[in-house]
């Protein structure tokens, strides 16, 4: 095939067309030079897909976005490629992020990072994400899955790289010897970020700390020194950490940045994971005199992908504790009603646990 021509690939996709509502539509997708067919088999929730579904955007969010496929959270199998990278029957982790110069298909141009920049597209996000039978996605966003790394555990990828991205910023610090280290938030997103400082950055339990409100899940943080914020003296503790983390989001994150300024060493860092559709006040005046330097985070790269797979790979552990995000069982999906059915139940049981859908097509 060459540059110019395109092949059509007929998609069943699962739209969110309102709230609640879920349609089966047969879309048109352009399978163009460097991009893959991909057939999603397995995909975990994200609460912005919980908050889409149950319609907890702002109305003027879901007039923008919707109608839409969700999820972005996914693996899948490769039907067709018109890329080399890729053949049918590879199983792949699907980065969900596109640039917009991979869209144009031009060159990048500027030196904005590809998760930052402002005319990249994002699955589930204003663009039909993975809840669709031919996935057709550039092979730059694609990352092949190794023999020993099982689909349950391929597919924890993606939220595990938000939390490599987030680490990311502040590398050179987390490469010191006995750098001290916090996180706040007890959910599913700090449990990855927290397991991506501990295996892949080697940050011992010593050194790792993380606070959270709920003993049950805080318990699961075995491989870090366990907190909990609501029994802890923040005003009377010393200023010990080089480096926070902050994974709380939503009404708990004014709480947990100021928590965390109190405690952080003078100059430290302070990276911001967690999201909030409100202003969140903070301690500014501590920001100021302990010179604090705060970064914000999003989303991941495709080399973000291949770091947090390879570690996977390579070791055990890593999978063992990822294992304990996994529910008692997968929710089969065959149908529009069936995607319904499980976002009605996610929405009821607020689990711990990362739900998984597995793809029957």
């Amino acid at each position: 095939m060459s540059e110019t021509s395109i092949k059509q690939i007929t998609s069943k996709t699962y739209r969110l067309v309102a709230p609640g509502e879920i349609k089966e539509e047969y879309l048109e997708r352009e399978l163009k030079s460097n991009w893959v067919d991909v057939q999603p088999v397995m995909a975990s929730v994200c609460h912005a897909d919980d908050r889409y579904f149950a319609g907890q955007r702002r109305p003027e969010a879901l007039k923008k976005k919707l109608p839409m496929a969700l999820l972005h959270e996914g693996i899948g199998t490769v039907k067709e490629s018109e890329s080399d990278q890729f053949k049918p029957g590879e199983r792949v982790v699907i980065a969900p992020n596109i640039p917009g110069y991979v869209l144009r298909n031009t060159k990048k141009v500027d030196a904005v990072p590809d998760n930052y920049s402002k005319d990249a597209v994002f699955l589930s996000s204003g663009y039909d994400g993975i809840a669709q039978s031919d996935l057709v996605h550039p092979a730059s966003g694609l990352i092949p899955i190794p023999d020993n790394v099982p689909n349950e555990i391929a597919v924890l990828a993606e939220v595990s790289t938000v939390g490599y991205h987030a680490s990311s910023h502040v590398a050179d610090i987390l490469k010191k010897p006995n750098v001290k280290v916090a996180l706040f938030g007890d959910g599913p997103v700090g449990f990855m970020a927290a397991a991506v400082l501990h295996y892949v950055w080697g940050i011992n339990k010593d050194n790792l700390t993380v606070f959270g409100a709920i003993k049950e899940r805080l318990d699961k943080f075995d491989f870090a020194t366990q907190e909990m914020s609501t029994a802890y003296d923040f005003d009377a503790a010393d200023e010990q950490f080089d480096v926070i983390f902050e994974a709380t989001g939503g009404k708990f994150s004014s709480t947990a940045i100021n928590e965390g300024i109190k405690v952080i060493k003078r100059t430290g860092s302070f990276v911001l994971m967690g999201v909030t559709e409100e202003l969140v006040p903070i301690d500014t005046r501590d920001v100021l005199e302990k010179g604090l330097k705060i970064y914000g985070t999003s989303r991941s790269t495709p080399n973000d992908f291949k770091v947090v797979i390879d570690a996977m790979s390579k070791n055990e552990d890593y999978q063992k504790t990822l294992r304990t995000l996994l529910p008692s069982e997968k929710t089969i999906v065959s149908s529009g009603q069936d995607m319904v059915t499980a976002f009605n139940k996610i929405l009821k049981d607020k689990a711990w646990n990362k739900a998984l859908l597995e793809f029957k097509w």
